[in-house]
C-alpha cells in the first residue's frame, strides 16, 4: 500500500469554549500529547493554528489570534493535523515503538511463510490491531481475505522497519479461525 505524499495525520479535535479567554477543550487522538507545546503550529481544516497556551490538567488549548471567546467559538469542532516529518520531529519514540505510518505496508511473516500485508491499524479499547490483507496464495486455499492480529507480545515478535517486515507467531491460527 503506497502512502500519499504529504499525508496529514489527525491528532486532535477542538471542542467547546471554556471560560472567557478563548480556551477550548482539547480532545486528543494521538499517543503523543507531549507534541502539543506553546509555539507549535498545526494544520487544521481552518488553516494553520499556533498554540498560545495549553493546559493538560484542564484539557484546554488556546490559539494565537483566537484569544477571545467569540473568536475561539469559530474553532469549535476543528480538527488538527500533523504531517509525517512534524510527527517524527515532535514525537520521540522509545525502544520498540513504531509510528503506525511506518508499520502500514509491512509484510507479515510467520517463520518463512508470508501471511499478508498490513493495510491498516485499528485501535479497539486500548489494544492496537494490525489489519492484514491476506496473501493471495492463502486466500486461494479458502482463507479469509483480511484478518486482525493484536499488536501485543503474544503475537508480534518484532517489527523491522528497514526491511518492512512484521514477524509474528501464532497469527496463522487467528487467520484460520477467522
Amino acid at each position: 500500500m503506497q502512502k500519499p505524499i504529504n499525508e496529514n495525520f489527525f491528532i486532535a479535535q477542538i471542542g467547546r469554549t471554556v471560560g472567557l479567554w478563548g480556551d477550548l477543550k482539547l480532545h486528543l487522538h494521538t499517543d503523543f500529547p507531549e507534541q502539543f507545546k506553546v509555539g507549535n503550529s498545526y494544520q487544521s481544516n481552518r488553516g494553520e493554528l499556533t498554540i498560545s497556551d495549553i493546559n493538560f490538567k484542564r484539557g484546554t488549548i488556546r490559539f494565537q489570534g483566537y484569544e477571545s471567546i467569540d473568536a475561539a467559538k469559530k474553532l469549535t469542532n476543528t480538527k488538527l493535523y500533523a504531517d509525517e516529518a512534524q510527527t517524527k520531529e515532535q514525537c520521540p519514540l522509545e525502544e520498540g515503538q513504531h509510528f503506525w505510518f511506518n508499520v502500514i505496508g509491512c509484510t507479515v511473516n510467520q517463520g518463512d511463510e508470508l501471511l499478508g500485508v498490513v493495510d491498516d491499524i485499528q485501535r479497539l479499547a486500548d489494544v492496537d490491531y494490525l489489519s492484514i490483507k491476506t496473501d493471495k496464495a492463502l486466500v486461494d486455499t479458502g482463507l479469509p481475505k483480511n484478518f486482525l492480529v493484536p499488536y501485543i507480545d503474544r503475537y508480534v515478535i518484532n517489527t523491522d522497519e528497514k526491511s518492512k517486515i512484521v514477524h509474528v507467531k501464532d497469527a496463522k491460527d487467528i487467520l484460520e479461525a477467522s
